[in-house]
């Protein structure tokens, strides 16, 4: 459960740029919201990657 506390506290750091980006239009903000879906996109795939090995190395 520790990787989806990544995600979950990945996604609520974000929380204020999301704000600041559609809100205000704040630009800058929309430049660090950019980033951390990258980053969230990132986790996500090694998040699925570490799944699949365990379910893999299980069947064995």
């Amino acid at each position: 459960m520790n990787r989806f506390a990544e995600v979950k506290d990945l996604i609520m750091s974000l929380e204020g740029d999301f704000d600041k980006f559609y809100d205000k239009k704040n630009q800058a903000a929309g430049t660090r919201v950019r980033g951390g879906m990258q980053q969230l996109k990132t986790l996500a795939q090694d998040i699925r990657t570490q799944v699949q090995d365990m379910k893999n190395s299980e069947e064995k």
